[in-house]
């Protein structure tokens, strides 16, 4: 047996929090990391033990027949980090699980209780932020594994491989494959599809009013805007019915532009006189401290990240030490963090800016978890931003930032603010004119939310009226009539998203960005600016689980299967009877209405489920033209496309669902049309050249759909249909074109027009053409005088390096640097490679950063075949050694089998 070491074993969930740990405890312990979790359900039929595989449940990786039991295995990827594990255990005196304390750490915890069998005293440590203080309070008051936070997780896991695992092979069935479906992600999905039918049948309404600019005896001038005449009130956008463009109610003043245009000319020459001013003081109170879904959204507003870059920006926060734990739904603030808040208000900005007492922030959040604190600077006192400026990439700097101002923020005194209200009238028109002061700036002298920059923000925020009166007399410089037309409601973008789901109390704020990232993923999903707009698919997809499956992508159902997760990890439910009712309907018939009956329900569905049906989205019935018949959206298996009668048309990528109505389908109908009708003969093969539209772009095809020798070819950047002839076609299709021989070397010169633009190339020689250069033109002279000029990009010449480190690599001593591939910037140490995170800048990455990106490349790699070879081919020259170096060689391996870290010591 191993000898130990008298050291204890902490295990964390990353590298980079174990390095941050070690700092603090010492040569006594031991850190090291699980690198997330180290065992789950099967992630397909090949990872399926052998002895379940015959099973009707296997599928699914839980035994729906014995409780449905889980059956848990080691991933691939993971087995050499356990026995890592393995190894440190046996020389430890004890074990201290340190994984976060939510329930997916928790879970951590557990499993690695599971797979370590650990015979030494075992400790659950749990803290909200690693700093030393934190750290050896967590040693001193450890506790143990929370079995109700570890059944939480357990059945979360196993009701959303029911859910997706089962109801995704129905959509692979009636809609398409590599489709998937989840418990909060379908309900996001209808979220944003039920936006966009909102959009779809929006009907819009133009109305006009005046503008007017007034000049006080001053000199003084504002703007003002008309709201009534002869005592009929304007409208504005919100009195308008968004189904159909009118009036919600009688009584007001719609005026069209010849109306506005004929009352402004009379006002022109009308006098004009204030008739009242109201002033209203009024105070602004500082937000709440950031919870994980008030930080996604401010982050997003504020610094345009995605909730993926905000939580591995936080999440670099947290492990180095910067942030406490950023998976929390509270607002509250431990006495020392508020105390530390406060001192920072007091110092930084002075005694007036102080609250007077402490705020107390009340949790609105639904189905709020885990008594943690809100997320904030780490430690006390805070440490300013410019503090650790270089010590942070661009990203974490930023984010720390604005955790930082929100957090001093929250102890900050009032805004006080005032509104003026002007009222204006003659002629029997009435305007108005209203302006807002900032009489003191309390809290937004730090933090403004939704900007980056209080001191621009504050300005914009101020609308300064001149000093009035009532009863003074006012000029007019100019009366203009101003078009309105209202506008459907917008989309969700992630922020709103995040907002609406934690609302209504679906999910967990934590799962939130990989939420939004797979389901841009399965493209059901995709950005248009900052905002999600829905596929074709996504309609397609949600129409069958609305019509089919009511009750799973029901918002109050999906928040009432979150209430009752949060039951179990209070331990007052048990989960078997709800599985039970969820899965196979038990209940049902005595009016259970949490009796879903999953399996039976999607066994009775598959005959009567119509795929044509689900997927078909009617556009409506032309009226004129010589086609009449009704036309159609179809979703097909290579996507979706336009249908009427016999008649098809591609729906170009990019095309939003609003986008789409009867017009803009008759068109893309009618462009089809026209590809059926060849625009001439090739001269040479006598084929039929056609031009088509296909979803990313138009292109020509020679020879017929059923010819298996057609080829196709995309029209070059620039090119227009209407401007393509015959000739002009034949030419694109001599694409690759021969050029003639190179003289340097005889080998033939050929233009190609390539995915990053048109280039020339002899060999594995390249060279890009310039801008206003096309492959059709280029002469010989040109591609040889192109091809002798130094190659500037490309794999052919080896570039510099965006960065480089001062420390080598600890693990393979050699040089660490950023280089700039082909898919973007990565970081290697000479073995591994780690391709940069979107939003990373290299310049001001961190070497610790760039450590911990290797570092769980190198976890997830696989064993390389070839040093298993090489451990081959060193014991057969070890056996040609004589015959005192072959006993030595036995005692070491020996002492290898008993004592894993031997190797390291040999070494």
């Amino acid at each position: 047996m191993a000898k130990s070491t008298g050291k204890s074993l902490v295990i964390v969930e990353s590298p980079a929090k174990a390095r941050t740990i070690s700092k603090y405890l010492g040569k006594d312990y031991q850190v090291e990391a699980s690198i997330g979790h180290i065992r789950d359900l099967p992630g397909g039929a090949k990872e399926v033990p052998e002895k379940f595989k015959k099973e009707p449940w296997a599928y699914l990786g839980v035994n729906t027949d014995n409780d449905f039991e889980p059956i848990y295995i080691v991933p691939a990827d993971k087995k050499k980090q356990v026995n890592k594990l393995k190894a440190a255990l046996k020389e430890a005196d004890s074990l201290y699980l340190a994984t976060d304390e939510d329930r997916e750490g928790e879970a951590i915890s557990w499993h690695l209780h599971e797979i370590l069998k650990p015979k030494v005293p075992v400790y659950r440590l749990v803290f909200h932020e690693i700093t030393k203080q934190a750290i050896q309070h967590a040693i001193e008051t450890p506790r143990e594994i929370d079995a109700g936070l570890v059944d939480a997780q357990e059945t979360r896991r196993i009701l959303d491989r029911l859910y997706g695992y089962d109801v995704s092979q129905l959509l692979w069935k009636k809609v398409g494959r590599g489709l998937s479906a989840g418990r909060v992600q379908s309900v996001a999905v209808r979220l944003i599809v039920q936006r966009e039918r909102e959009r779809i049948a929006f009907v819009d309404a133009t109305y006009w009013d005046l503008e007017a600019e007034f000049k006080t005896n001053s000199k003084e001038k504002f703007t003002a805007m008309l709201t009534s005449v002869d005592g009929q009130k304007i409208p504005s956008g919100k009195d308008f019915d968004s189904t159909n463009g009118q009036l919600k109610r009688s009584g007001l003043l719609q005026m069209d532009e010849k109306a506005a245009t004929d009352l402004a000319a009379r006002l022109r020459t009308e006098d004009f006189k204030v008739t009242s001013v109201e002033v209203k003081p009024y105070t602004e109170r500082p937000k709440a401290p950031f919870t994980t879904s008030t930080l996604q959204q401010e982050a997003n507003r504020k610094l345009g990240f995605t909730a993926r870059r905000a939580m591995q920006a936080a999440q670099k926060l947290y492990e180095n030490g910067y942030i406490t734990y950023m998976r929390t739904d509270s607002t509250t603030l431990s006495s020392e963090a508020v105390n530390a808040a406060r001192d920072l208000a007091k110092s930084e900005y002075g005694d007036s800016f102080l609250h007077p007492t402490v705020r107390v922030y009340a949790n609105k959040v639904k189905n709020a978890q885990e008594a943690h604190e809100a997320i904030r600077p780490a430690g006390t006192p805070f440490r300013l931003p410019q503090a650790v400026r270089n010590e942070l990439d661009s990203d974490q700097y930023r984010l720390f930032e604005l955790i930082w101002k929100r957090t001093v923020a929250c102890q900050m005194a009032d805004a006080k603010k005032q509104r003026i209200a002007v009222t204006i009238e003659g002629g029997g028109a009435v305007f108005t004119a209203s302006g807002t002061s900032i009489l003191f700036e309390g809290f937004l002298r730090a933090y403004v939310e939704g900007s980056d920059d209080p001191e621009a923000e504050l300005a914009n925020k101020e609308r300064l009226l001149p000093s009035m009166s009532k009863s003074d007399p006012l000029n007019t410089d100019f009366i203009d009539p101003k078009s309105h037309t209202t506008q459907p409601p917008a989309r969700f973008s992630e922020a709103a998203l995040t907002r609406t789901l934690e609302e209504k109390g679906i999910g967990r704020p934590s799962t939130f960005a990989s939420i939004i990232d797979t389901i841009q993923k399965r493209d059901y999903v995709y950005k248009k600016g900052t905002a999600l707009v829905p596929s074709w698919t996504a309609f397609s997809v949600i129409r069958l689980l609305e019509t089919h499956f009511g009750k799973l992508v029901d918002y109050e159902f999906t928040a009432q299967m979150e209430d009752f997760l949060d039951t179990i990890s209070r331990q007052e439910a048990e989960r078997l009877e709800y599985l039970k009712r969820f899965y196979f309907g038990d209940g049902a018939e005595n009016g259970d209405s949490d009796a879903i009956g999953l399996k039976p329900r999607l066994e009775s569905k598959v005959e009567e489920i119509d795929p044509r049906t689900t997927a078909k989205f009617s556009l409506g019935i032309p009226t004129e033209g010589e086609h009449r018949e009704e036309v159609f959206v179809r979703v097909g298996k290579y996507g979706p496309f336009i249908e009427q009668d016999e008649r098809r048309g591609s729906i170009p990528d990019g095309l939003a669902p609003d986008e789409m109505n009867l017009q803009k389908a008759m068109e893309l109908l009618e462009a089809s049309a026209v590809e059926e009708a060849p625009i001439g003969v090739h001269p040479e093969t006598n084929k039929p050249i056609y031009v088509k539209v296909g979803r990313f772009g138009p292109y020509i095809q020679l020879g017929e759909n059923d010819d298996e020798e057609k080829r196709n070819q995309s029209l070059l950047k620039g090119m227009e249909i209407d401007g393509l002839t015959l000739e002009l076609a034949c030419k694109l299709l001599e694409l690759p074109r021969t050029l003639g021989d190179n003289p340097e070397n005889g080998e033939s010169i050929q233009a190609f027009d390539g995915r990053y633009g048109p280039y020339v190339k002899c060999e594995k020689e390249t060279r890009s053409l310039p801008a206003g250069v096309s492959p059709l033109e280029v002469t010989l002279d040109e591609a040889i005088a192109l091809l002798k000029q130094p190659k500037t990009r490309g794999r052919g010449t080896p570039k510099e390096p965006l960065r480089k480190f001062d420390d080598p690599s600890p693990i393979t001593e050699k040089e660490v640097k950023i280089l700039d591939g082909r898919y973007g910037p990565y970081v290697t140490d000479g073995e591994t490679n780690a391709s940069l995170r979107k939003g990373m800048e290299p310049k001001e990455m961190t070497f610790e950063a760039a450590l911990d990106l290797l570092a769980e490349r190198a976890a997830k790699a696989p064993t390389k075949k070839k040093k298993k070879a090489a451990k081959k081919k060193t014991a057969k020259k070890a056996a040609k050694k004589t015959a005192k170096k072959k006993t030595a060689k036995k005692k070491t391996s020996k002492k290898k089998g008993t004592v894993k870290k031997g190797s390291a010591k040999a070494d």
